[in-house]
C-alpha cells in the first residue's frame, strides 16, 4: 500500500511541471496578445478591448477558480474573449486557471 501511494504521489508531482509549461505555452499562444505577457494587459489589443489587469489583487479577490474557468470555457458574450472548450481539456483549462492565479502581484 505504502509503495502504491508513493508511486502515485512521483507520478502526480511528475506531471506537474508539465502542466505547468503547458499553460504558459497556451498563454503565450492565445492569451497574450489582449492580456500581455505578465497579465496586465499592457497590449495594444488589450487597451483597445479595455481588458482588465488581471495581476491585482483587486481582479484576483474579485473572481473565484469556478468563474475564472467558465470564462475560459465558454468565453465572454459581446467581447473577444472566446470559448476554449473545445480546444483545451479540463486538464488543460485547470492549469490556465493555476497559471491565472500565479500571474498576481
Amino acid at each position: 500500500m505504502k509503495t502504491s501511494s508513493l508511486v502515485l504521489l512521483c507520478l502526480s508531482l511528475a506531471g506537474a511541471p508539465a502542466f505547468a509549461e503547458e499553460a504558459a505555452d497556451i498563454w503565450r499562444a492565445k492569451c497574450k496578445s489582449c492580456h500581455g505577457d505578465t497579465g496586465n494587459a499592457d497590449t495594444r489589443e488589450g487597451t483597445k478591448h479595455k481588458v482588465p489587469d488581471i495581476t491585482t489583487e483587486q481582479w484576483q479577490s474579485g473572481y473565484t477558480d469556478d468563474e475564472i474557468r467558465k470564462v475560459i470555457r465558454d468565453g465572454v458574450k459581446d467581447t473577444k474573449m472566446k470559448a476554449f472548450k473545445d480546444k483545451y481539456s479540463d486538464q488543460e483549462i485547470e492549469a490556465l486557471v493555476k497559471y491565472v492565479r500565479s500571474l498576481r502581484k
